[in-house]
């Protein structure tokens, strides 16, 4: 198992932090996918809910073994290990899609991942992912207008990330590794008026500010 850095303490986050079963991610799922899986999948319920909306076999990434115990329980396969040392283990074009949901950012080469599981996928598979977006307006106003960057215990300054993305930056990451963007959609968006008053008085092109995560699509070229 690659060892998870230092002083980073994702065990002890709250627990509906590993129990989201996430329905805004759920509904990018292909109605014609029949072999899912997740990577992070935690304790599993997000890839039980695959499973009851899809008839789907769902197998499992997790490294912390107190969660993936109880993914064991709900999914079809689950490795208790890092997505860099399960990779090699993951048969070749087996997969219709791969999720990523609020993982990417926790690692420490998310690229060479992307790279490397490319292979994993079926010849018209997809890999669907959230990534938390450091452009967010709050984030963004914080650090702009104060000066501040202060890690919080989850959420876009979570403590545990080791990577930030931009919707700019996720694209060219999925490009640079082999992908096809099919869709790239804010997510989880502030009711706030503060990014649409930003935009329209300040000469600012940019509703992305909106929007705490980006729902990605791609499919291999």
């Amino acid at each position: 198992m690659t060892k998870i850095p230092e002083g980073l303490d994702y065990v002890n986050k709250p627990q509906d932090y590993y129990e989201n079963v996430r329905p805004e991610m759920l509904a990018y799922l292909p109605s014609s996918a029949k072999v899912v899986l997740e990577v992070g999948c935690s304790s599993g319920h997000f890839g039980e809910a695959i499973k009851e909306k899809a008839n789907a076999e769902v197998w499992g990434i997790e490294p912390y073994e107190r969660f993936g115990k109880l993914a064991v329980d709900k999914l079809d396969k689950v490795f208790i290990s890092s997505v860099e040392a399960a990779l090699d283990d993951l048969p070749d074009k087996y997969f219709d899609v791969i999720y990523f949901n609020d993982v990417l950012e926790h690692l420490l080469d998310p690229y060479s991942v992307l790279e490397k599981i490319n292979g994993k996928l079926k010849d018209n598979g997809k890999i669907i992912s959230s990534i938390p977006n450091i452009r967010y307006f709050r984030t963004f106003f914080k650090l702009l207008f104060k000066g501040e960057w202060d890690y919080t215990d989850e959420g876009i300054l979570d403590r545990t990330h080791v990577r930030f993305f931009t919707k700019k930056s996720i694209l060219k990451m999925y490009e640079n590794a082999g992908y096809t963007v099919e869709s790239h959609d804010g997510i989880n968006g502030s009711k706030s008026l503060k990014p649409l008053i930003f935009n329209l008085f300040m000469g600012f092109n940019g509703m992305d500010i909106k929007y705490t995560q980006f729902a990605t699509v791609v499919s291999k070229k």
